[in-house]
């Protein structure tokens, strides 16, 4: 066989075309005009054999830089956190990895249980009373979040706070289009959400307010202030959350959250350029009946063993189409399995212990920077990244410090004009003091 991921056999094609009465494979396309089909040859490379094309995909994969051989602070989204080493050993097991979707319940304990255990983590962490099997990642989740709320309240008007995430902000925006929803941008006062502006903003027709927390500038909002406004107008108070920030904050749930969203990225799932990683979805009961995606519950089979099913699936299309609570009815299993085993690897103690070293070290890294002679804006509380001013453009420091083997941090020029020249500078507990100071004397060279 010449191609072992290929294996029909020309035996087993002619006896398919021989089945369906067709002699070649050409009368297939018989009913597409010949002045319409694409005669000429394609743009790409001739085949390679197995062994010539894994040695130039092996080339092309050093030409990538990664936090393995790098020091980085970049983050705005998706960190170079610890991973344990069981993490790929569990996931990479075969029962996990090939599984796609449980509906058979009686073939499907251990995958029905996995995933039981995510969303029971997932509701601890956030406070809230139960979570989803997962989403697609954490901007989604937040759409969906905007969705609901609208759906829920009978309201057509969304404020985001002007520290959310740029990205998910624009996928809300693109969630909202198509059911006609206006998205109002709620200005910021010192790296946080204004909340006399967001007092004047809400009003009859406000669904809910979305806030991050902490926010994209790493600052840590008052979520429990933000709650009290909006339910003061019988709106929904949603919160897009880093959830290692939850082992050490307090959590969106106890501050009058009524849906906590975010990213799991920053539990046992690499950072691989971006994606795939795995959103989580959490509510309070009174909204469980109208959360996108999937739930596991636990029950009792007729001997009285322990067993876990999908429930409440009316509010999927599967079951019911036209009355269906969200276009994603599936989830990201593979990845919130990664995320629980990291979550049960590391234990209470251990996310909190993780999450007090990004808090610590990334102090150290403000002070360092403020000892250079850098300023860092904003002064409140912050958990994981801050933003430093430089005096030249941040793409120009970053190349240099790529040179000495640093990838720095986010460019915040490129999402908001007023911060040109600002860098949003991640410090994971991944980053040793030498790496700090090592990234302030590189970057102050390049600033002077």
């Amino acid at each position: 066989m010449k191609h072992r991921y290929l294996p029909m056999t020309e035996q087993d094609q002619k006896e398919m075309l021989n089945v369906i009465g067709v002699s070649n494979v050409d009368e297939l396309f018989s009913d597409i005009p010949e002045k319409v089909r694409f005669k000429g040859n394609y743009n790409i490379k001739p085949a390679k054999s197995e062994s010539a094309l894994l040695k130039e995909l092996t080339q092309l994969s050093k030409q990538n830089a990664n936090s393995d051989e790098y020091a980085s602070f970049l983050g705005a989204g998706v960190y170079d956190h610890y991973k344990p080493v069981i993490v790929d050993h569990v996931i990479s097991r075969s029962e996990f990895y090939t599984a796609y979707t449980p509906y058979q319940p009686e073939i499907s304990q251990g995958e029905l249980q996995a995933i039981f255990e995510f969303q029971t983590m997932i509701a601890e962490l956030t406070g809230m009373d139960l979570a989803n099997s997962s989403m697609y990642d954490g901007g989604t989740a937040l759409a969906e979040a905007g969705m609901l709320a609208a759906a829920h309240t009978r309201r057509k008007k969304l404020l985001v706070s002007g520290a959310v995430h740029p990205v998910s902000h624009d996928v809300v925006k693109t969630y909202a289009l198509g059911q006609s929803i206006e998205v109002v941008n709620v200005p910021l006062k010192d790296g946080v959400t204004d909340l006399d502006a967001l007092k004047e903003l809400i009003d009859a027709d406000t669904a809910a307010v979305m806030v991050q927390y902490p926010n994209f500038y790493g600052q840590v909002e008052n979520v429990q202030a933000i709650a009290d406004l909006i339910h003061d107008a019988k709106g929904l108070c949603i919160v897009s959350s880093n959830p290692l920030a939850l082992g050490i904050l307090t959590p969106p749930g106890k501050m009058g959250a009524d849906i906590t969203v975010g990213d799991a990225q920053p539990f046992g799932i690499p950072e691989s350029f971006g994606g795939p990683h795995c959103g989580y979805f959490a509510v309070t009961k009174k909204l469980m009946r109208k959360v996108p995606g999937r739930l596991i519950g636990e029950t009792i089979d007729d001997e009285g063993r322990r067993g876990y099913v999908l429930t409440l699936q009316a509010r999927e299309q599967h079951i019911r189409r036209e009355k269906a609570t969200s276009n994603i009815c599936s989830n990201q299993a593979l990845n919130a399995l990664a995320a629980s085993v990291a979550m049960t690897a590391l234990g209470k103690k251990g996310v909190q212990e993780i999450a007090t070293q990004n808090i610590l070290k990334t102090h150290y890294a403000k002070e360092t920077f403020e000892k250079a002679g850098f300023t860092v804006a904003y002064k409140g509380a912050h958990f994981n990244e801050i933003v430093v001013k430089c005096n030249t453009s941040v793409s120009t420091i970053n190349k240099g410090l790529f040179e000495k083997g640093i990838i720095g941090g986010f460019d915040l020029g490129k999402v908001d004009a007023a911060l040109e020249n600002h860098a949003l500078i991640a410090v994971t507990e991944q980053r040793t003091k030498e790496e700090i100071d090592a990234l302030v004397q590189e970057m102050g060279a390049l600033h002077a």
